[in-house]
């Protein structure tokens, strides 16, 4: 994108579709059906996942910076509820991916050599200590990254723990099998992304993995699923609170009414 283009759809996102007084931009209104209401949100998946492995390419709806704009400026003064339809759009996409994710262990069960429930809580535990090393590289090179070269250090004391754990639990593991049957690669299915897992990966395969864009995509897509959840049920809530205001306000003004016809018919 050009410097130029980039200038241009900062000002969109800053001033919406009006910044430059161009009628036909604002033909499209952001209450339209053919915009995406996840998109204005900052929530839609075809944008967080962009350019990694399950990029979702462009979305059937209408993505437009300066319509998000317009929305944050309307949205200011009264109370649009497009949280409902991002939900829906988001608990669908999550779905998807947890069917994947199942269909994905399911065929895994097939596929590899069965083992005994004591040798597959053995294996689990190495896995889990893959994960833990893999989000705490993530997160190290992401302080370093930020120059925050001493947190960046204590991190990386603590993979040395977690190393340790994982080399005691890989001989447990080890001892409790063949030694053809360990070599082979034993996987598991990531919960967050549904993407393959080896008991043997290295750390940069897991430091890639955990801190890569596609999980951390899938993370921001579940967290923002769950604070619009909750975004939903507290605006419902004030919704039923200001309605039954409301209703208690007609109620006394009727009981008001009523008595002052009363007294009026008293005093004739």
């Amino acid at each position: 994108m050009s410097a130029q283009a980039q200038m241009r759809a900062l000002l969109d996102q800053l001033m919406g579709t009006a910044r430059d007084g161009d009628e036909t931009r604002q033909r499209v209104k952001f209450t339209d059906e053919r915009v995406c209401k996840s998109h204005l949100l900052n929530c839609c998946p075809h944008d967080i996942l962009s350019g990694t492995r399950m990029d979702l390419g462009e979305c059937a709806k209408t993505h437009d910076l300066a319509l998000r704009a317009d929305y944050e400026i309307a949205s200011k003064a009264r109370e649009l509820f497009f949280e409902l339809d991002a939900v829906d759009h988001l608990e669908s996409f999550i779905a998807d991916c947890d069917r994947r994710t199942e269909l994905a262990k399911k065929r895994l069960v097939e596929t590899q050599d069965e083992i005994s429930a004591e040798v597959a809580a053995k294996a689990e535990t190495v896995h889990e200590l893959n994960e833990e090393i893999g989000k705490l590289l993530a997160k190290a090179e992401q302080l370093g990254a930020e120059g925050n070269v001493d947190e960046a250090q204590l991190i990386l004391q603590e993979v040395e723990k977690v190393r340790s754990r994982k080399r005691d639990a890989e001989e447990e593991y080890r001892n409790s099998m063949p030694a053809s049957s360990f070599q082979q690669q034993k996987l598991r299915v990531c919960e967050v992304c549904s993407a393959y897992l080896g008991l043997h990966d290295n750390d940069r395969r897991l430091a890639d993995h955990f801190g890569g864009k596609l999980h951390l995509g899938f993370i921001q897509i579940r967290e923002k699923l769950e604070a619009l959840k909750k975004t939903v049920i507290d605006k419902q809530e004030k919704r039923n609170q200001d309605r039954l205001k409301r209703r208690e306000e007609r109620e006394m003004e009727e009981r008001m009414k009523t008595r002052w016809v009363q007294d009026l018919t008293f005093q004739k």
